[in-house]
């Protein structure tokens, strides 16, 4: 009994027989075409105010663009608009970079930054991720010449990847000296422990370093080494200076001749070295070379495995090559025990900040 003292009495809801009858259109309330009309013209008016306004009160512009107008942007920046933005008194220094070795690019940035020849670095960027990255942290200075390699396979030492990312790198330079400039190229793999710009003296062609492990003296030659076994030259592909000469642009161009006849075959996995070695052997009487001092850009074979040459050399090492190995974690942690691996405490020094 008491249960049925809360209920509802059911005939409340039937009180009135006709509410449950279907309405007719004409007893619904009609919007109000006044309020519609106001909107509008509400709406028409701040546009009409946004669009005189705005170009006054200095809003930020990207409120109103999206990421894909950044996007096409760098896509079409081309090798030309890039070289002419970072120049800096006719040089500019170059790197190739594919994603994966984005950390390696920070630290060598963060070396080059410390000598203060950061602003005038352009990183060949070699996938579309790297292009967006750099130029997102630090516009302008990451320019992609199409087409980009594979980007899954480019950063493999020995694979037909990484002989497609090497291979490009003579036209990159050749169309820098082409269009008027200096250039210096540097693998990431590196770190600038001085400035290097007061070694290259005189008005030579080509400026490089030699690959061999064996010390010289400290006086020693600057002309072309003889041939090894193989019959060429050990020089290193991976630190060179040009000038815009005929004599620099002769040697990319036979580095580029050298390359499409000793292509990549899984029997001779090739990388672009040996064929610089051939460019270099096969215009000496035509070009200006010079070998920089071993003492101030060792090979990695020389630094990091014979610690007695390094302290008789101590104070006159200018940059050092983490090569004579290879893999990712080997070179970091070669590195980090020579205190060369900058990014963990110091990447607020890399114009890329922390990546």
């Amino acid at each position: 009994m008491s249960s049925l003292l809360h209920q509802r009495p059911l005939h409340n809801t039937l009180t009135n027989p006709s509410s449950l009858s279907p309405r007719s259109p004409s007893d619904f309330p009609k919007p109000s075409t006044i309020f519609n009309r106001t909107s509008l013209l509400l709406l028409l008016s701040l546009l009409v105010i946004l669009g005189v306004f705005v170009p006054w009160i200095g809003l930020p512009q990207g409120l109103f663009t999206s990421s894909r107008v950044s996007i096409s942007k760098w896509k079409d920046y081309t090798l030309a608009e890039a070289v002419a933005n970072v120049a800096k008194n006719g040089t500019v220094v170059v790197c190739a970079v594919s994603q994966p070795y984005l950390p390696f690019l920070n630290n060598w940035l963060i070396s080059i930054a410390r000598q203060k020849h950061h602003e005038k670095v352009l990183v060949i960027a070699e996938d579309y991720a790297t292009l967006f990255k750099v130029n997102e942290k630090w516009p302008g200075h990451a320019v992609l010449v199409p087409p980009a390699p594979d980007a899954q396979t480019a950063h493999k030492f020995g694979s037909q990847g990484f002989f497609n990312f090497t291979s490009r790198r003579p036209r990159h330079l050749l169309q820098i000296l082409e269009l008027g400039y200096n250039v210096m190229y540097n693998d990431v793999d590196m770190v600038w422990l001085a400035d290097p710009f007061p070694y290259l003296q005189g008005k030579h062609d080509v400026y490089f370093t030699d690959d061999m492990a064996a010390v010289k003296p400290l006086n020693h030659s600057h002309a072309l080494p003889p041939p090894g076994k193989k019959g060429r030259t050990y020089i290193c592909s991976c630190m060179i200076f040009l000038r815009p000469t005929s004599g620099a642009k002769l040697v990319m161009k036979k580095w580029i001749e050298e390359l499409q006849a000793q292509p990549w075959s899984k029997a001779k996995k090739a990388n672009d070295q040996p064929a610089f070695n051939w460019a270099l052997n096969k215009t000496a009487g035509q070009v200006d070379l010079y070998l920089l001092p071993q003492a101030a850009f060792p090979t990695g074979g020389l630094y990091f495995k014979n610690r007695t040459w390094v302290q008789e050399t101590k104070g006159m090492h200018v940059i050092i090559h983490n090569n004579y190995i290879t893999g990712f974690d080997k070179k970091i942690k070669r590195f980090h025990d020579f205190d060369l691996w900058l990014v963990d405490d110091h990447a607020h020094e890399s114009p890329l900040g922390r990546l």
